[in-house]
């Protein structure tokens, strides 16, 4: 299972789209306190439109509290990382994957990261901004997992109108 972690998420827009990235990809949702917004706020459920009901989450009083009650593989997403996003196999899709992203001000904090410098990765940019949006990096990240999967079960025809919607 392929796991989302905001470590004390601060900006409810980036949460509402997360969490319907989240639905789109039959992703958990892992929120570790402080939050920076109440989750019943209208903004997030704007981000998130109407998917936010179906979205599976979990919240969690502290870093501690999550360690706790989560085993698996644990990556993590910081500006510092040496490491290419890409260069990790996540091909093993039997195994609980934790995508652990930082909040937008300052990340993830150094006393976390130091206990997992292997799996401290970055998502290569140029020098002209400091970091990617946080939701757009949840899906750059999420992808790159489900494109090593092979998309598990996801859907690769439109359900909606029909995979013949364009040729009508």
């Amino acid at each position: 299972m392929i796991n989302v972690v905001l470590y004390e998420p601060e900006i409810p827009g980036n949460t509402g789209n997360i969490m319907r990235t989240c639905v789109a990809t039959n992703t958990k949702l892992h929120l570790i306190e402080p939050l920076g917004f109440r989750l019943d706020e209208k903004s997030i459920k704007r981000s998130g439109v109407n998917y936010i009901d179906n979205c599976d989450y979990v919240v969690y009083k502290n870093w501690e509290e999550f360690l706790k009650q989560n085993t698996g593989k644990f990556y993590f997403l910081t500006r510092y990382g040496k490491k290419e996003h890409t260069s990790f196999d996540y091909s093993d899709n039997s195994q609980n994957i934790y995508l652990v992203f930082g909040k937008e001000s300052t990340g993830i904090p150094k006393e976390i990261l130091r206990n997992y410098l292997d799996y401290c990765m970055r998502i290569p940019m140029t020098d002209k901004v400091r970091a990617l949006n946080l939701s757009n990096s949840v899906a750059i990240m999420v992808y790159e997992v489900l494109r090593q999967q092979n998309f598990n079960d996801l859907l690769k025809k439109e359900p909606f109108k029909g995979e013949d919607w364009l040729e009508k």
